[in-house]
């Protein structure tokens, strides 16, 4: 969480009990302009390139320095995020994976050949594809994931040879600028990669929106990154990747054994603030309201507490304001008729007990939209289709699961659900970082993952070569 400690400083401080952890100073739009001004004349000096042998050995760098520090970054990652030791240390392994994914897509994506030679029109031709970089990048990231976001945004950037501009979430700020002086002492040119730090839209804005920015990467709410999204120059290319509120089909064969820890984890995993997080769970009558006990008996074993102890399980919301929020969001499902099997209540000014509802109403907020904290819904239902519609109700799409034994009923879930991925016999939040990411509709705009967004941040510049002799 963050705190203004007067005009031109942030203080950060801890997610679980406030303690300050640090003070940074605030940029401003002057600030933005001299790094968009830095990073364009990069961009448009082709001399200034770096050459790809100088990117792969920056990463390769980069990913070692990250696994000596390993422990000094998940600890710093936990406190100011609030995600429980144990599952930071995981991010770490991943983020530092991701840098050496870079690298592999490096070696691999060398760009492709085009068919010629095949009519008269193509003969004596030959052509060929190259990756170039798209312009600069300007990423702005989330609080939840503090280390891997950035390393999601910025090392395919590196990696693609484009200059960087970077703003890590307010609430968030140190592990994206450890990894940003990471680079730098890896050998990346500072110019190279620059770190906007600050809490005030004007300057988000100022970044987002001129003329000189070649893609933006945003990771946040919906609100926001659509109304940047809407002010873009022409020709700015655009990924978004907001959240949703993941649908689950539980038909009345699953194996409930192994699908309610996977959905426990899947519901609670850093508190449910997760763009994919388990929230909304339909459920075979049959065995519906069995699953849901099971749930919210795993649920309220959970030890919720601070996020720097490693037997934690569930740490805080990022600030105060959300555990009421998430309050009131539960109190209005069991005013309606919801009925509550565990948790429904505040545990501490920032920890919310998990919490399990047996069916609310299908208007209450819970049902509707995401509720990024620690709240599962149960609704049960008879007719597998009227399950989908239920499912695909909002103006959401991102992952979705369906735990079946029948193979029939899995692809009649997979062919039914408006989803850019389909879990079988797993939770939503389930991702490798290769695979592609993306949120559809109102979910979020382009497709992540280190080698699909490598691909956005280039182009493919193609080569048609005539010669009489070919």
């Amino acid at each position: 969480m963050t705190s203004s400690t007067g005009p031109n400083m942030l203080s950060v401080n801890a997610a679980f009990d406030g303690t300050q952890i640090a003070q940074l100073p605030c940029d401003d739009i002057a600030a933005a302009e001299e790094a968009l001004a830095t990073a364009y004349k990069l961009f448009r000096d082709r001399r200034t390139w770096l050459p790809i042998p100088d990117r792969v050995d920056i990463l390769r760098r980069a990913g070692d320095i990250m696994r000596a520090r390993i422990e000094e970054l998940t600890l710093q990652a936990a406190r100011e995020g609030g995600k429980p030791y144990t599952d930071s240390k995981i991010e770490l392994r991943r983020a530092i994976d991701g840098v050496d994914n870079c690298i592999e897509v490096l070696r691999a994506d060398g760009g492709e050949v085009i068919p010629m030679g095949i009519n008269k029109p193509s003969a004596g031709r030959v052509a060929f594809t190259r990756r170039e970089p798209i312009g600069v990048v300007v990423a702005v990231s989330a609080f939840n994931h503090p280390m891997n976001l950035i390393v999601h945004q910025v090392a395919p950037g590196v990696a693609a040879g484009c200059p960087v501009i970077v703003k890590p979430a307010p609430d968030t700020p140190l592990s994206g600028k450890a990894f940003v002086e990471i680079l730098h002492e890896a050998g990346l040119p500072p110019e190279w990669c620059q770190l906007i730090i600050t809490d005030q839209i004007d300057v988000a804005e100022k970044l987002v929106t001129d003329e000189r920015v070649g893609i933006f990467s945003f990771i946040g709410s919906a609100r926001v990154g659509w109304m940047l999204r809407s002010k873009l120059a022409h020709g700015t290319r655009a990924a978004l990747e907001h959240g949703g509120a993941a649908p689950v089909i539980v038909a009345a064969d699953a194996d409930l054994d192994d699908a309610v820890p996977r959905m426990v984890k899947g519901g609670f995993y850093h508190a449910g603030q997760v763009c994919v997080s388990v929230q909304r769970v339909f459920a075979h009558a049959d065995i519906a309201r069995s699953l849901a006990e099971q749930i919210a008996q795993q649920a309220g074993a959970l030890i919720v507490g601070d996020p720097t102890n490693p037997e934690t399980e569930i740490g805080p919301l990022i600030r105060p304001g959300e555990v009421t929020r998430v309050g009131e969001w539960v109190k209005e499902a069991i005013d309606g008729g919801g009925e509550c099997l565990t948790g429904g209540k505040a545990i501490s000014e920032t920890c919310y007990a998990p919490t399990v509802l047996y069916d609310p109403p299908a208007k209450a907020r819970v049902s509707t939209s995401e509720i990024f904290g620690p709240v599962v819904c149960i609704f049960p239902f008879t007719d597998m289709d009227e399950a989908l519609k239920r499912a695909n109700a909002l103006p959401y799409a991102f992952q979705a699961a369906v735990f079946t034994r029948d193979i029939e009923t899995a692809t009649q879930a997979y062919a039914g659900l408006d989803a850019s991925a389909v879990m079988v016999n797993d939770h939503t939040a389930f991702r490798v970082d290769w695979m592609p990411f993306a949120g559809l509709r109102q979910s979020g705009l382009g497709v992540g993952g280190i080698p699909h967004t490598f691909d956005e941040m280039t182009i493919q510049k193609m080569m048609v070569l005539r010669s009489d002799r070919l």
